[in-house]
């Protein structure tokens, strides 16, 4: 076998988001998913199922959550509606990816099942 047939596994990108508000995190969170998701702006492509690490600030926490995921949401350049170009990004089943889904969902209680748009649905 040669060395180019190999296929050496890829590192997973590691991305950062800042969320600054209520609306934003509505507009990011992907409660669709299984273990809860969030959308991320990036001119980056990548291809569903790619692995991503993320770290990820909520509102006035200074923490920055470590969560690891895949990508299984992309919407593309140029999409329609005018849509933001990015990924959303499928939280692991972990539990710091738990406790990350409970606190963006205790944030965003109340709102979650709003008619509003979504960078998603």
């Amino acid at each position: 076998m040669s060395d180019a047939s190999r296929t050496t596994p890829t590192r997973p990108s590691v991305l950062s988001l800042n969320i600054n508000s209520k609306s934003a995190l509505y507009a990011a969170y992907m409660p669709f998913l299984v273990n809860g998701g969030i959308f991320l702006p990036t001119p980056k492509n990548y291809k569903l199922g790619d692995e991503v690490f993320l770290l990820l600030q909520l509102i006035d926490d200074p923490t920055r959550h470590p969560v690891a995921g895949n990508v299984a949401w992309i919407t593309p350049h140029g999409a329609q509606g005018g849509k933001t170009q990015g990924i959303g990004v499928h939280f692991s089943a972990d539990e710091s990816s738990k406790v990350l889904r409970g606190r963006i969902e205790q944030i965003l209680a109340g709102h979650l099942g709003s008619s509003r748009p979504t960078h998603t649905l």
